[in-house]
């Protein structure tokens, strides 16, 4: 191929890859600069509430199973009479 016409095309592809990452969602992150994008869903008050309930629920599960599987092996170990 040219490279009177492969070099400019691959400096223009550059600009749009380059454009369209400075307005991609940001996920969790700061939002797109206007006119792009929109405030985050995760920002907002009642999902973090949820979000943190959910944590906290999951934290609580996790410490139910590790508390039960230290008492199997506490039984487990324990002397038989």
């Amino acid at each position: 191929m040219l490279d009177r016409l492969f070099l400019p095309g691959l400096l223009a592809l550059t600009a749009l890859i380059v454009a369209l990452a400075m307005v991609w969602p940001q996920g969790l992150g700061d939002r797109s600069p206007p006119p792009f994008g929109h405030a985050p869903v995760q920002r907002a008050p009642q999902v973090q509430a949820a979000m943190k309930a959910e944590t906290e629920a999951s934290e609580r599960r996790l410490r139910l199973a590790r508390e039960a599987v230290a008492a199997l092996k506490a039984k487990a170990h324990a002397p038989a009479r």
